[in-house]
């Protein structure tokens, strides 16, 4: 079995489009908003590695549990793995650090003793060194995941399917800790006189949990241009159990962290949610925990609408925008400090998702869409309901 997926010339002009509108309007937000601009900046390249990180995640996990029913759907996560070398495009925020972290404006540290303690591990210098090790790691291990996995569809036996295994392993425990570490680094030194000891396992399960979402949506898409003529129900369980299950361990890990910083009441935790409950910022406060678990559970929760395409399609693209929504939530108030989404928000996010779509679209046509010779394949295309 062999199937290969092609763009149209219409689409191919809308991602065009959105590349060039995204180009546009970061160059105008430099020139109008600079701060605005840059903590958008950094949302939208968060998100989409985020993405990245979720969905390669997903595909290991497959390997290393040997799981069946998602051989067919394999090369989906390679495709959004694909992205992860244009991500490096973040280091370009060494020109917008002053207006998104605090504790990188020069002089800051020697008036505040929180900072100046830090100061050793949040410089610049060794922010941007974590940055590119990181990179590189993911990117190296993605990429050899992705070569192994072409590798088998030549092979006679299942050599490279135990690669892809042990490779898989180390990339598990790779992310596991960089992924927390960027996300210290990116996200949380923001707000750098706050800490949480759960914010880096939520946002990992938060990328889990959206990147599966991502994976969900390319796969209905290409069935509904002909693609994965095998798809059936049992595979569309399979992944709205991911969703549904992923979603619950992400409301855990939000209301836990609420819960305790609110419990325990210490000034220094409580600043963080004392900001992000006033104002307009309440709104965003409940629209998180509503369009990532509410919506999402609540129409999972039955069998019939957890194996409906168009059903699953309308939460997988609630998802997307509650995860950049979640993104803007912790980004905004610390840095810029306010929330206001206007044409900066929405042309960059159009940009940054053109490039993700072209990357992807493009990962997608070079390789046939099955993994031939993959020793799971029978068994995912005959996948059943229990």
């Amino acid at each position: 079995m062999e199937e290969n997926y092609s763009v149209s010339l219409t689409f191919k002009s809308i991602i065009q489009g959105s590349i060039i509108l995204g180009v546009i309007t970061f160059g105008l937000g430099l020139y109008f908003n600079t701060e605005k601009t840059w903590a958008n900046f950094l949302l939208n390249n968060y998100y989409f590695i985020s993405i990245v990180i979720g969905a390669t995640f997903f595909l290991a996990i497959q390997y290393v549990t040997q799981s069946g029913w998602s051989a067919m759907f394999a090369r989906i996560p390679h495709a959004i793995g694909m992205y992860m070398p244009l991500a490096a495009i973040i280091l370009f925020l060494i020109f917008g650090m002053h207006s998104v972290y605090h504790w990188s404006i020069p002089g800051v540290a020697e008036n505040n003793p929180g900072i100046e303690h830090k100061s050793s591990y949040l410089n610049i210098p060794f922010f941007f060194i974590r940055i590119v090790f990181f990179l590189a790691l993911w990117i190296f291990m993605i990429r050899l995941l992705r070569k192994t996995s072409l590798k088998e569809d030549h092979a006679s036996n299942l050599k490279y399917f135990y690669k892809s295994e042990y490779y898989s392993k180390i990339y598990i425990f790779i992310l596991s800790i960089s992924f927390s570490l960027l996300t210290f680094d990116l996200i949380m030194s923001i707000d750098v006189d706050w800490f949480s000891t759960i914010f880096a396992v939520k946002n990992f399960v938060s990328a889990f949990y959206h990147g599966v979402s991502v994976i969900t949506l390319i796969v209905i898409l290409l069935y509904r241009k002909g693609c994965f003529k095998d798809l059936n129900e049992a595979h569309l369980r399979y992944f709205s159990r991911y969703i549904f299950i992923l979603g619950i361990i992400w409301a855990y890990l939000w209301f836990v962290q609420y819960l305790l910083i609110w419990f325990a009441n210490i000034q220094e935790e409580t600043i963080y949610y004392v900001i992000r409950t006033e104002g307009k910022l309440k709104i965003f406060f409940f629209l998180d925990i509503i369009l990532n678990w509410a919506i999402p559970f609540s129409i999972l929760l039955s069998a019939r609408t957890n194996t409906n395409k168009l059903v699953l399609i309308i939460v997988c693209i609630i998802l997307i925008i509650g995860q950049w929504l979640d993104l803007y939530f912790q980004i905004m108030p610390g840095s810029v400090g306010e929330l206001n989404i206007g044409y900066i928000e929405i042309g960059l996010f159009a940009g940054f998702a053109g490039l993700f779509i072209f990357i992807v679209n493009r990962a997608l046509t070079k390789i046939p869409l099955i993994p031939k010779n993959h020793p799971f394949l029978g068994e995912s295309i005959s996948s059943h309901l229990d």
